[in-house]
């Protein structure tokens, strides 16, 4: 499985498609699918190639999601070795898309290869969502699936976003939700006029100072078990002419709220509001909503992905909602059971983005016992692997 893993990670690598190009990445694993007997489903939005493809018509079904598309790779010249030529250097496996997410998906298809030859007859179903839209606007990619899959009734039991989110070591970390983002654009209107008569102007940026240090300083939600409280951050502020006497006429502001489950969007808006309006600005004030938090509860996709860590790695995975947005914000609209695993996150977006070869067998078989033990019947596992089972009988009742 390693060698399958490693040379299809690698035949991914090799290929250019920067977001929202897929470069015909999707293909490749079509190719593999289709000889699965998977039914498979092009969706194609404006730009964006999108792949819906399953095995079997029956409930549950287990899905992987991931994409094709990979972000800029900077400056040439300071990569080591090409970055759309996969190389191995000191059992690493370089290229753009290493990391984030060509080997998850290379070990998504390997992992659902070994499981079909084992289980031909499975329940349920396995399914898999492609998109070229991860890593750009992600506005014609997973959303737009998400959207005609809904409209049909085409529901999920559980997903696995192959996101790399370990942080050490392949199995240390499991992600059962994201923050949301919310965005702000706010424009706070003065009079603009000579800074030498000040009281034939207002001045947008001193309205706008107290303003400022009340949305710092309030506390949005304390947060919760598996999230932190809430944050307001400015990203960018800009008033004035460029002239050093000139009283600016407004003042535009950019912020952004990451927030958790402890809030929502409604609650935000209408406190912001509440806040400004108490000042008595003239302002204007456009939202943005990216992505609506999520959070998976402990239950069987979380513990079964937590066993095959378990298993693979003798690693103890925490869980954990760190990190920025995810295609995970519109697979839990129609999936109550969204988690993501997959590599190291070290040199996401980085010069040199690397994998650990090792890290690709593990990974696959991650995969496919994550697989086995969601789709499996206890039945065929106990006839497959009698002391396995009789091993996890002796644990649930503390016996020795």
């Amino acid at each position: 499985m390693s060698n399958d893993t490693l040379a299809l990670a690698q035949t991914l690598i090799a290929r250019r498609s920067l977001t929202p190009a897929d470069d015909a990445c999707q293909q490749i694993l079509i190719d593999r699918l289709e000889k699965l007997g998977f039914h498979i489903e092009k969706m194609r939005f404006g730009d964006v190639d999108n792949l819906w493809a399953r095995h079997g018509n029956t409930t549950p079904i287990l899905c992987f999601a991931g994409h094709t598309d990979v972000v800029p790779t900077g400056p040439l010249e300071q990569w080591d070795s090409d970055p759309f030529t996969p190389t191995i250097r000191d059992g690493r496996l370089y290229g753009r898309g290493a990391a984030d997410m060509k080997s998850s998906l290379a070990a998504f298809i390997t992992a659902i290869e070994a499981f079909l030859a084992q289980h031909a007859h499975h329940q349920g179903s396995i399914a898999l969502l492609i998109t070229s839209d991860e890593e750009g606007v992600a506005i014609d990619g997973t959303a737009k699936v998400v959207e005609t899959l809904k409209a049909r009734g085409e529901l999920l039991d559980y997903c696995i976003v192959g996101e790399p989110t370990c942080s050490d070591k392949l199995g240390d970390t499991i992600k059962n939700g994201r923050r949301g983002s919310l965005s702000g654009n706010l424009t706070i209107r003065g009079i603009q006029g000579h800074i030498a008569y000040p009281h034939l102007a207002k001045n947008p940026i001193h309205l706008a100072a107290p303003v400022i240090a009340e949305l710092a300083q309030t506390e949005w939600d304390q947060g919760n078990e598996f999230f932190p409280p809430t944050s307001w951050h400015i990203s960018n502020i800009n008033a004035g002419t460029g002239a050093t006497n000139v009283i600016p006429g407004a003042l535009n502001l950019l912020f952004n709220f990451r927030f958790s489950t402890a809030n929502t969007v409604d609650s935000l808006t209408v406190k912001v509001h509440e806040i400004l309006d108490k000042h008595g600005l003239d302002y204007e004030l456009q939202w943005e909503l990216s992505g609506k938090p999520y959070l998976t509860p402990k239950a069987e996709l979380a513990d079964a992905m937590h066993a095959a860590i378990t298993q693979v790695t003798a690693m103890e995975p925490q869980l954990s909602t760190s990190g920025g947005t995810s295609d995970g914000r519109f697979i839990a609209d129609i999936c109550p059971q969204v988690i993501e695993f997959g590599p190291r996150n070290a040199t996401i977006h980085k010069l040199n983005e690397y994998v650990e070869v090792d890290d690709l067998e593990q990974l696959s078989r991650i995969y496919l016992l994550t697989i086995e033990n969601l789709l499996v019947p206890a039945s065929e596992t106990i006839q497959e692997n009698p002391d396995s089972f009789i091993n996890k009988l002796k644990k649930y009742f503390n016996f020795k």
